[in-house]
């Protein structure tokens, strides 16, 4: 995950080459408007960086983690995950998410509109069935009812900070990656979440690079 919660884009353009040279796949983007229960601090917006990123270092995969449906039109959303993919073709992981309660106070502060659960799960099945023919698409983990509409249109499932346990579950019913903070046992972590069926593991801060990489390199 790239350093976003800042007034400018100078350290997550740093983290990006740390995370190329660290041969690590790809880097991603929260897509909030401010860090979870902190309104008084700046957030990027996510795709203005992850473009920027794209363009420098062809070897990474980039996504926002996770475009929730509420912070935008659908047909907005669907065009910056088009865009975004011609700058990176084959490299551009459309992850999205309809948002829970925990961010419900960016949507109100800003005006926008606080859709029922079911009116953001269908914004989200029609953004997944537009993005699934042209790019990896991920889905953040809701209500068993989201997880199974993700999953037949062919999404993959994300958890945030699941233990092991829990990625097997959801893997027991199709793809599913994790991402979340990785402490000091974190080679044992990468390795339970790989024997789980965790296709991906993304790590929450910047200083997991070091970590990633290792546990790469000897596995």
């Amino acid at each position: 995950m790239l350093p976003t919660f800042r007034d400018g884009a100078e350290e997550a353009l740093a983290v990006a080459a740390v995370a190329a040279r660290a041969r690590l796949d790809g880097v991603f983007a929260f897509d909030h408007l401010w860090p979870m229960g902190q309104p008084q601090r700046p957030a990027l917006a996510p795709f203005p960086v992850l473009a920027a990123i794209a363009t420098r270092w062809p070897s990474l995969w980039v996504g926002p983690l996770v475009a929730r449906v509420g912070l935008y039109g659908n047909d907005e959303l669907i065009e910056r995950f088009r865009t975004l993919e011609t700058m990176a073709p084959g490299r551009v992981i459309a992850a999205v998410g309809t948002g829970d309660h925990l961010s419900q106070g960016e949507e109100v502060a800003y005006g926008l509109d606080d859709r029922p659960a079911a009116d953001r799960r269908a914004m989200l099945v029609e953004v997944i069935a537009a993005l699934a023919p042209r790019m990896t698409v991920w889905c953040g983990a809701g209500s068993p009812r989201t997880n199974e509409l993700a999953r037949n249109l062919g999404a993959e499932i994300n958890l945030w900070a699941a233990a092991p346990e829990a990625v097997a579950e959801a893997a027991s019913l199709g793809p599913v990656n994790w991402a979340g903070p990785l402490d000091d046992a974190s080679a044992a972590t990468l390795s339970a979440l790989r024997d789980a069926g965790a296709t991906w593991a993304i790590a929450s801060s910047p200083s997991g690079i070091e970590a990633l990489r290792e546990w790469r390199t000897s596995h």
